[in-house]
Formats: C-alpha cells, structure tokens, sequence
C-alpha cells in the first residue's frame, strides 16, 4: 500500500469509529451515570494501552514529549470527554454533533491564538460550509432544542477537544500508543473527582446494556481510533485533523439507519454531501499551501 495514503486512511477509520460514538456514549448513559461510564472507559483503555507499550517494549513519553502528552489527556480526557458524556444526558446525540461540529472553527482560531498556523481563508471557508452541512442534517433536532446546561456543555467540549491535538503537536513526535497510555491516565482523575462531586453511584457494569458501550467505547474509541488520531498528529495539521468534527455526524446517521433503523432526516444526502465538500476543499487547500 502506497504510504501516502496512510493519514487519509487513519482519518476516514477514525471517523468512521467515533461515528457510531455520540449513539454509544447516549445509550450508556441510559444505565450508568454519565461520567462514572466515562471513568471506568478510561481505566480500562489506559490498562489496554499501557500493557501494549510495556510488552511491545516501546519508551514512555519523558521530557517535552511527556509534558505535551499530558496537556494532551488533560484537555481531551479530563475535560472534553466528560464535558461530551455530561451534556448528552440530555441533549440528543444528533444535536449534540452538531455543536461539536464547530471543532474546525475552534481549532483555526485555537492554532492561530498558539502562532502555530496563519490564517487560511479557503480553509476556514470550508469550515463554515461543512458546519452548514450539519445543520442540514439535523435540522428538526436543532429546532426541537435541549437543555441550556446541556449545550453549554457540549459547545465547551467542542472549544476545548480541538485544543488537545494542538498541546501535543506542539512537543516533539512520539509513539502515539504511549502519548495516548498517558493522556488516559490523566483524565482518569478529573472524571473520577466530577463524577463524586456530581453524587454518582459508583456500582461496576453487571449487564450487557452497562458493561457494553463501556467496552466498545474504550477498545475501538479510545485505544483504536485515539491511537490513529495522535498517530495522524504527526503527519497532518491538527486544523485539518479537526474536520473529523464534521464527518462525524454524517457516519453518525448511517450508524442510526443502520443499528436503529432510523430514517434519514429530510435533506440528509444535500447535509452529507456539503460536508464532504467542505472537508475535500479544507484539504486541498492545506495541499495548495505546502
């Protein structure tokens, strides 16, 4: 296989994996409180990860490296994912990918406050257009509305999510198996601590229904497709990483027709297809400026 096509590669799995996520974390929720889920998703994938790093003998994050890998989990595990499982306690999951898919605009105006990239109009162009595709998508949802507390949550998740690919891009490359062992093991506590402070029960999975999303969502979001997401930070700019934001929700609405037999929205295929437009032209240009 050509190696050039690796990163697209890893891109389109992660998009397709974190697709079906906004419907697990929304079903787990139903049976276990939000962020004890989110605790327990990460104690296992930190178990998984760091066991991988240990028998394929490969170093732990130090230095720099290490610095950058725990801004990296503190950002993304210990504030954006817990923020994302609480607000969707409430607020659907097709709402919920809508507002988190500001996380290119975010991501840009992030980048730029680091002086880590220039302002690239088309790019940003794109960013808008695709969000416009999501709203295409789930209109009825955004019109229907949700819990105040609930978007506040989410709409902070998806400010604070793109910051984390940023933090680690900006240290040195590293094994992304290890950078992502440690950004678990940093969200590990700020989930635990909120979710006492919450007044959570804190009873281990016994069912399929519990015990399900948890596993699914700590073996194919946060060891597979985290893994290919910290790999593709070193190899693409993490505003282009960011349109993931975007694609999400498309595969989000398969993923419902698929497991759910849910229909899709009017105007569905128009969404879908501004947003794949938006993403090819958010690419291309970061093609047009290499």
């Amino acid at each position: 296989m050509n190696r050039a096509y690796l990163p697209g590669a890893a891109f389109v799995t992660c998009g397709a994996v974190w697709g079906t996520t906004f419907l697990a974390i929304r079903v787990g929720n139903e049976s276990v409180p939000a962020l004890w889920a989110c605790t327990l998703r990460l104690i296992l994938a930190a178990v998984i990860l760091s066991v991988f790093v240990v028998t394929s003998r490969q170093n732990w994050p130090k230095g720099e490296a290490l610095t950058a890998a725990c801004w990296y989990g503190f950002l993304e595990f210990g504030v954006g994912l817990p923020l994302l499982y609480w607000g969707e306690r409430v607020v659907p999951s097709g709402l919920a990918a809508v507002l988190y898919a500001v996380c290119p605009i975010t991501a840009m105006i992030g980048a730029k406050a680091l002086g880590m990239e220039h302002w690239n109009a088309r790019k940003l162009g794109a960013a808008f257009f695709a969000f416009a595709g999501v709203v295409i998508i789930f209109w009825r949802e955004v019109l229907a509305g949700a819990s105040p507390a609930g978007y506040a949550s989410i709409l902070l998740a998806a400010c604070v999510a793109p910051m984390a690919p940023l933090m680690l891009q900006r240290g040195p490359q590293q094994s992304a198996i290890g950078s992502n062992a440690v950004g678990a093991l940093v969200g590990i506590p700020t989930c635990l601590i909120a979710s006492f402070a919450l007044g959570e029960s804190h009873g281990l999975p016994t069912t399929p229904n519990q015990a399900g999303p948890i596993l699914y969502l700590a073996i194919m979001s946060s060891v597979v497709a985290f893994g290919l997401f910290a790999w593709l930070v070193n190899h693409w700019k993490a505003t282009s990483i960011a349109f993931l934001g975007v694609i999400v929700p498309v595969i989000a609405v398969v993923a419902g027709t698929v497991f759910r037999g849910e229909k899709f929205a009017p105007g569905a295929p128009i969404g879908a297809a501004v947003v794949i437009a938006g993403v090819i032209a958010a690419l291309r240009s970061d093609a047009a400026t290499a």
